[in-house]
């Protein structure tokens, strides 16, 4: 119990160089790019660390077949989302190291990087 106090404080006085580094944080999310792609390359898609996509190129063989279009342009977003979550996860992890903050200290659920 008296461990977590002292994790407690060591948090608190560091709060604000953590917020500096949240703020740093920001924008390394921001700058982070994953491609997903599906149907062998019929379809690819690029998504931000904010979870926006950014492209999504369609080849025309893919153009052909609209309900195959359609589970390959789902599942190339999904991909791409899937592994810009694992970047930002990992770049979260780091700052959290460099920080000092106790391992297994996420971000909780819903949290808002400031903006």
């Amino acid at each position: 119990m008296f461990e977590k106090l002292g994790q407690i404080a060591s948090i608190m006085k560091n709060l604000p160089k953590i917020q500096e580094e949240l703020g740093k944080l920001q924008s390394r999310i921001a700058q982070i790019t994953a491609d997903g792609e599906a149907g062998g390359g019929m379809v690819k898609a690029k998504v931000n660390g904010l979870m926006e996509v950014l492209a999504c190129i369609i080849s025309d063989e893919a153009m052909k077949d609209k309900e195959l279009l359609e589970d390959l342009v789902r599942s190339a977003i999904t991909q791409a989302t899937q592994k810009a979550k694992q970047a930002v996860a990992e770049e979260t992890s780091k700052m959290a190291s460099e920080l000092g903050l106790p391992a297994g200290l996420g971000l909780p659920a819903g949290f808002q990087l400031p903006t």
